[in-house]
């Protein structure tokens, strides 16, 4: 009951991080299950899946409510995403866990790195209007998919950033658009990790019945965030998950 009663709190804070930031809470969540409970990582990567599934449901609900998501910039993005997710799930799962280890840190790396690059530079302001339609949304699609089944990530913390550097947009359109991308990539990823016996499903329900209690909450305070702010705490969102993952390898 007390185990159930701390998966229930981690999974509500980590509900929070990913209702803010638009990832469905499982970037942070990997991490922190294989430092501070030992799990390898297509398990740590697995489990979070189970909470980061309901938690984008629910965040993409929330995130339209209060911008609407255009269908003919989701729909690429979300089919394609779709495809190129289930690929890497199935490469995923045949990858030595320290190897997968050592990949996620250098993919969190890259991401920050990334992040931190467009703090020192001006972006154009953000247009209603996309920089960029199909074909170039299907390709971020499969490219985030890729990275999002194999990593376990959905996909939103690679297409978020291009969303607002590349195409234009604002972050909190990023933040809605990367959901719908992330929604069929986690469903598909979920079930190829649990066929392949990589979930853990003690420690992910609860997980994801506390995401469910807090997303909202995030959803609430990006959209009352400045643009510039919540950028910024993004990037040292990936930067601190970069840096606790690298302690376990």
């Amino acid at each position: 009951m007390i185990e159930f009663l701390m998966y229930l709190v981690f999974g509500a804070a980590l509900g929070t991080l990913g209702g803010l930031f638009g990832i469905g809470g499982g970037l942070i969540a990997i991490p922190l299950l294989g430092v501070l409970f030992g799990l390898d990582q297509q398990i740590a990567q697995g489990t979070a899946l189970v909470m980061v599934v309901p938690n984008v449901m629910l965040a993409l609900w929330r995130y339209h409510q209060r911008n609407k998501i255009e269908m003919r910039h989701a729909l690429p993005l979300a089919s394609m995403g779709f495809c190129f997710a289930w690929i890497g799930s199935i490469w995923a799962v045949g990858i030595d866990a320290q190897t997968m280890r050592i990949g996620f840190v250098a993919f969190l790396i890259a991401l920050s790195a990334y992040n931190l690059l467009r703090m020192f530079y001006a972006n154009a302001p953000a247009s209603s209007q996309m920089n960029y339609a199909w074909p170039w949304l299907g390709v971020l699609g499969a490219a985030s998919g890729t990275m999002g089944g194999l990593f376990g990530v959905g996909g939103a913390v690679v297409a978020t950033p291009v969303l607002t550097s590349l195409f234009g947009t604002s972050q909190v359109v990023a933040q809605g658009l990367s959901l719908a991308l992330a929604l069929p990539s986690t469903g598909v990823t979920l079930v190829t990790y649990a066929v392949h016996h990589q979930v853990d499903w003690m420690i992910g329900v609860p997980l994801a019945v506390g995401g469910l209690l807090s997303i909202s909450w995030g959803v609430k305070i990006a959209h009352a965030m400045p643009e510039r702010l919540l950028r910024g705490l993004f990037c040292g969102f990936l930067v601190l998950c970069a840096v606790m993952l690298a302690f376990k390898v």
